[in-house]
């Protein structure tokens, strides 16, 4: 006896944002020990797991957020905002060398940004081939 289990399309796009989440927080663990490894000298801002992991899920709740709000007004800008405010994130990265941060550190939290990028636009953009083929546009 097997039972067909119906998601609302709501319910399926938390569910990819909740593993993209997840994946992000390992990512970024992963790319904080490496950059660790690499930044002996430097002061190791945002490379600590409370500050990274907390910073990834506000980004990827700020980012599904905009794209929300930025899909309903104008879905066509998404292709230019998403890349501009992933930019537009790495400048705090890169004044962080006025402080002594190395390269590792600011590469690091830059490579960081893409992830939590790619968190927020994967689940997002697995919807739109179930979209067109529906029809919709």
């Amino acid at each position: 006896m097997t039972m067909a289990v119906s998601t609302s399309p709501v319910r399926a796009r938390m569910t990819r944002l909740c593993l993209a989440a997840l994946a992000a927080m390992v990512a970024n663990t992963v790319i904080a020990l490496i950059a660790r490894v690499f930044d002996e000298q430097g002061i190791g801002v945002g490379l600590a797991p409370a500050e990274y992991l907390s910073l990834t899920l506000i980004g990827i709740v700020v980012g599904t957020l905009g794209w929300l709000t930025i899909h309903r007004v104008a879905p066509q800008a998404l292709r230019v905002v998403v890349p501009v405010a992933l930019v537009l994130s790495w400048i705090p990265d890169l004044l962080l060398f006025g402080s002594g941060a190395t390269v590792a550190n600011v590469v690091g939290l830059m490579v960081m940004h893409v992830v939590v990028t790619a968190a927020v636009v994967v689940p997002f953009r697995a919807e739109r081939p179930a979209r067109r083929a529906a029809g919709e546009m």
